[in-house]
């Protein structure tokens, strides 16, 4: 059993914890830029969440012409996506558990990247990842979905005053990246996301990932099933007009109620397994213990 676990945390650890992520257990005392009280840490804890998140994110800004034209232009997302997977996940832990000095470098790090990724689009106009209206699209539907995702499969009780509080906190990091006029509530998110909705369109290098999604590679075989499910609780996670506009059928309400109750029983052995999590660590900092 003990070596089950510890190959389940060590799958866990190599997509949210990666090499070259900072050391959560450093500086003892330094909180970070959002510190163990925050909501920030709370939402972004559980694993299984964040990767359902994470995936239903990425479909949600892939409707978008132009972040979609950066993505395939300047990223090995479609030969790595495990890759892409690491560095977002190093990039999400490193902002809301590390040190404030380990959250800056990454903060800057990706500003230096973003600055050469420009083109120009299918539909002939000009992108930059650095454009702050691009920025807060990403954004916005990135911790949008990870909040989603938190509240169906994690704490469904996880009350508005603390979903406020979250998109409250994160727009720190959207901000520091270069975005502008950050949805900071729910209500403001709800208002954003409508009135991008007219900008989004499902084009063929759209369902070209939405392919590459579903068919995502396992870190190992056994986990294939595991991988499979939570792609599907990605797609599943999706507005229902995002789902219209890459074509996939909603799910029945028995077929989602099943869905939720897989996803619950498979998020179980993660849960158990994972004893040395990024926010175990950096609560060891903070408290010095």
């Amino acid at each position: 059993m003990e070596a089950l676990r510890t190959r389940i945390e060590a799958s866990v650890i190599g997509i949210s914890r990666p090499p070259g992520s900072p050391d959560f257990r450093l500086p003892k005392g330094d909180p970070g830029l959002f510190g163990p009280a925050s909501a920030c840490w709370q939402v972004h804890s559980d694993f299984t969440a964040m990767l359902i998140g994470g995936v239903s994110a990425l479909l949600l800004q892939m409707l978008h012409p132009l972040p979609l034209a950066g993505v395939w232009d300047h990223s090995t997302f479609q030969q790595d996506m495990l890759g892409r997977l690491r560095r977002t996940a190093q990039f999400i832990a490193g902002t809301t558990y590390g040190s404030s000095a380990d959250a800056e470098r990454l903060i800057a790090r990706v500003r230096h990247i973003h600055g050469a990724v420009r083109g120009v689009a299918a539909d002939g106009r000009v992108y930059a990842a650095d454009d702050p209206e691009l920025l807060t699209w990403v954004h916005a539907a990135e911790v949008s979905s990870f909040l989603r995702a938190y509240v169906r499969y994690r704490h469904p009780a996880f009350s508005p005053e603390r979903q406020n509080q979250y998109l409250d906190e994160i727009a720190l990091i959207a901000q520091k990246l270069g975005a502008r006029n950050v949805p900071r509530n729910l209500a403001d998110m709800q208002e954003y996301i409508e009135n991008m909705r007219p900008q989004l369109r499902c084009e063929e290098r759209t369902l070209k990932t939405l392919g590459l999604v579903m068919n995502a590679p396992s870190p190992h075989a056994l986990a294939v099933p595991w991988t499979r499910l939570m792609m599907h609780a990605g797609v599943d996670l999706l507005p229902d007009w995002a789902k219209q506009q890459l074509g996939v059928k909603a799910l029945r309400p028995l077929q989602q109620a099943i869905l939720h109750q897989a996803v619950a029983v498979a998020a179980k052995p993660v849960r158990w397994a994972v004893r040395q999590s990024s926010a175990q660590l950096a609560r060891q900092r903070v408290t010095g213990a």
